[in-house]
């Protein structure tokens, strides 16, 4: 028996081009089925993106002849349009300057490259960041969003998919920052006017990464508060980009911090101000932050503990045991210390709510996926205290669960849990770090299973090399994950060798690991036509390397 196989790009590819992110947890999957496909001449004309992504795609080897009516594996109803079971969608990064501080789309002939060798590569998409200091730069309420328009016209030609970052927070000063972005000038403007509006130290130290969430409410920003900006901001994108929410732009991420985290900005890099694995610094001294732990002291019975943060907390290069307050037995555990770690994690919760309401009441009904990054701070995990990640806002220590709270809070908005620090081993740490990546993840990961929330995520440093590959392949295998975004698209990842392991990287994400069971209803042995589409990744492969080639040659 002869059987032919008509079918989607996305029937050959190694990922499917429909997101895994926009299947809803909850939905029971419907084992595959054998559907009958009706020749071309009776078939409902295709959708203009399925249109798109059929053009885009190289034509498959397969002989055109055959009945008129012909077998498929077809989906069912809730399934991941041809995704093997178990298997995760990879985005990809792009370089943090791709649309520049004066609205240019940059290295537009590179960036086309990339985005054709990475859909070669079996990639469903790509991130990116969309900066306030870029696209409202010319004062309140006036928005460029024009190279950013051109970035998804060529994502959608590529025949891939977009992660948007609404990245309310500065470029430059972090780990892997490459670039400067600072805020909209006028916001800095006021930042000038009235320094209190940003995050502060205890030595007065001023950061202006991000608005700081102590001031959310109030009308601080030319007569507008902060929420108000933001949600006016999303507003706008969501006018301008309405035709390709839900279909080319998957997901929003909503930047809720320093480097688009929700957390406070306790351990910048910028001036040598933070050393790794340094514990930091609590970020609660400008007076709106003042006056809200002054109104909680004052609530709880107790002013004198609203008179400031932790005398004792040491400063941003120290370790646990060299400070009263996070030393193995040292004021964090006692009642003021649990006082006012409760008040300086609810207040980022509270933050985070806020962003995401407004993000939910303005992407609500488009498609699109809602998203939120939460920061792997995994040095002193293996300390009762937990500094780094007490100072960052997450109260998390030995008795107490920190990611839980975050967890119930994104799944009341229907939010993604993105988390980083997916890529590193316990093994791979300094000792004297106290790391233990694995653990903090096993721990987000039962956070978000318990709050019901779907778990994607990133690498947090750049890696290239086959350890980190598997160990993201095995997190992903065992935390279930709706995605996995890799950090980050530039000249180095292709580069020959790095290139190869990537290919190799995004094609066991795509499998899972396993190969797909075939229906019982399958009569004709069409698993020799499944060997074919091996064949046929293998055959693509040196097409992409050769892409790939192209590509690093143009950056």
């Amino acid at each position: 028996m002869a059987l032919t196989l008509r079918s989607t790009t996305s029937f050959l590819s190694p990922v499917d081009p429909i997101s895994k992110l926009l299947h809803k947890p909850g939905a029971e999957d419907a084992p595959p089925s054998c559907a009958a496909v009706p020749s071309p001449s009776h078939a409902a004309a295709p959708s203009r993106r399925l249109r798109l992504i059929r053009a885009a795609a190289p034509a498959p080897a397969m002989d055109r002849a055959g009945p008129a009516a012909e077998l498929l594996h077809a989906a069912g109803a809730g399934q991941d349009h041809g995704r093997s079971r178990g298997g995760v969608p990879v985005y990809v990064m792009l370089p943090l300057d791709t649309v520049g501080p004066g609205g240019q789309l940059s290295r537009q002939r590179a960036v086309a490259a990339s985005l054709m060798a990475l859909r070669g590569a079996g990639v469903e998409g790509v991130m990116v960041d969309v900066w306030w200091g870029v696209v409202e730069r010319e004062g309140p309420g006036r928005y460029d969003w024009e190279a950013y328009a051109e970035l998804v016209r060529m994502v959608e030609r590529a025949g891939l998919r977009l992660q948007a970052v609404m990245s309310f927070h500065q470029c430059g000063g972090n780990v892997g920052d490459t670039c400067n972005i600072p805020l909209p000038p006028w916001v800095l403007e006021e930042m000038s006017s009235n320094p209190d509006i940003v995050y502060t130290d205890r030595s007065g130290r001023r950061n202006p990464e991000y608005i700081s969430l102590g001031c959310d409410t109030l009308p601080v920003l030319k007569g507008r508060t902060p929420i108000q900006v933001y949600a006016d901001y999303m507003r706008s994108f969501r006018e301008r980009f309405r035709d390709y929410l839900g279909n080319v732009i998957a997901e929003i991420q909503v930047g809720m911090g320093p480097c688009g985290e929700l957390r406070y900005p306790s351990y910048p890099e910028a001036n040598g101000t933070w050393r790794f694995p340094g514990i930091g610094e609590f970020q609660c001294y400008d007076k709106y932050m003042r006056a809200s732990l002054e109104a909680a002291a004052a609530a709880a019975g107790h002013e004198e503990w609203g008179r400031g943060g932790p005398h004792d907390a040491g400063h941003y290069k120290q370790m646990p045991e060299e400070t009263g307050f996070f030393r193995h037995d040292g004021t964090w555990s006692t009642e003021y210390g649990q006082f006012f770690l409760e008040w300086y994690s609810s207040m980022l919760l509270e933050h985070g709510d806020r962003v995401l309401a407004a993000a939910e009441a303005v992407f609500g009904g488009t498609g699109a996926t809602l998203s939120a990054k939460v920061a792997g701070i995994h040095w002193h995990y293996g300390t009762r205290s937990h500094a780094a990640e007490l100072t960052a806002g997450y109260y998390n220590t030995r008795h107490h669960d920190g990611y839980a709270p975050i967890a119930r809070m994104l799944a009341k908005r229907g939010a993604v849990l993105n988390f980083t620090c997916m890529e590193m081993k316990d093994e791979q740490q300094p000792g004297h770090a106290s790391c233990s990546p694995e653990q903090l993840v096993r721990q987000v990961k039962a956070a978000a299973r318990d709050a019901g929330v779907e778990l994607a995520g990133e690498n947090a440093l750049e890696r290239y090399d086959q350890a980190a590959f598997s160990q993201v392949v095995s997190t992903a295998r065992g935390a279930g994950l709706a995605a996995f975004t890799y950090l980050r698209m530039n000249k180095t990842l292709f580069d020959g060798d790095n290139w190869r392991q990537f290919v190799s990287f995004v094609r066991d994400m795509a499998e899972g690991g396993t190969r797909p069971a075939l229906p019982r209803c399958d009569t004709g042995h069409s698993d020799l036509y499944v060997g074919f589409l091996d064949a046929a990744k293998e055959r693509k492969a040196p097409e992409a390397e050769g892409a790939a080639t192209a590509t690093a040659a143009a950056f």
